[in-house]
This record gives structure tokens, C-alpha cells and sequence, in this order.
């Protein structure tokens, strides 16, 4: 829908959800993990469309860390270095990725 020479990409839908689910989402933004309910669902909805149609030449790897780990990428959050603790994770592996890449071509030299 575009108005008034405005370009969108995105569009409006509804959904029906539980009230314990809306509380659920509530409390996610009451403590500041998202600023509202709708940036929450659009979170969630990237992580089901990232889960079920993966690209093929990506590998999908699962996880598990330690609650101090957690805690750790929770700050990178607040702190402003990543937006969600999968970015979080995306960054790390990223850097050391380039990191791995750089020692070997040190090497080759």
C-alpha cells in the first residue's frame, strides 16, 4: 500500500493470538528485550522463516551455551553492538571466521 508518495515494503496484517501469548510478548517488551509487541513478532517470524527455509548452500548449526554465555551476548545487546543474541552469535563466528581466513593466508605467504 503506498499513500501520500510514501514507498512501503512491508504490509499490515491481523493475527489472533492467546492472551497468554500477548502476555508472553508483553513482558518481553516490559523488559526491554524489544520496543513493542510488533517488532517482538517480526523477531520471531525472521527466526521461523531463517529455521524453515534455510538457504541450501548454508548449513544450519545448533548450539548450546553455557547461561554465562548467554548473559554475555544479553550485554552486546544492551550495549548496542548487536540487535539480538542471534546477531550476536552471527558476529562472533563472522570474526572469527575472518580471523581463521587471516592466519591462513599468513601462512601460505
Amino acid at each position: 500500500m503506498v499513500r501520500a508518495g510514501v514507498m512501503s515494503d512491508s504490509e499490515r496484517i491481523t493475527v489472533r493470538i492467546q492472551a497468554d501469548k500477548l502476555g508472553a510478548l508483553q513482558a518481553l517488551v516490559d523488559g526491554g528485550k524489544f520496543p513493542t509487541i510488533s517488532d517482538a513478532i517480526r523477531a520471531a517470524i525472521d527466526s521461523f522463516i531463517e529455521t524453515n527455509f534455510t538457504p541450501e548452500h548454508i548449513q544450519r548449526v545448533t548450539v548450546e551455551l553455557p547461561k554465562v554465555k548467554v548473559v554475555e551476548l544479553e550485554s552486546l545487546i544492551k550495549d548496542g553492538d548487536s540487535v539480538s543474541i542471534d546477531d550476536a552469535i552471527r558476529n562472533a563466528v563472522r570474526e572469527y571466521v575472518r580471523m581463521r581466513l587471516d592466519k591462513a593466508m599468513g601462512e601460505m605467504r
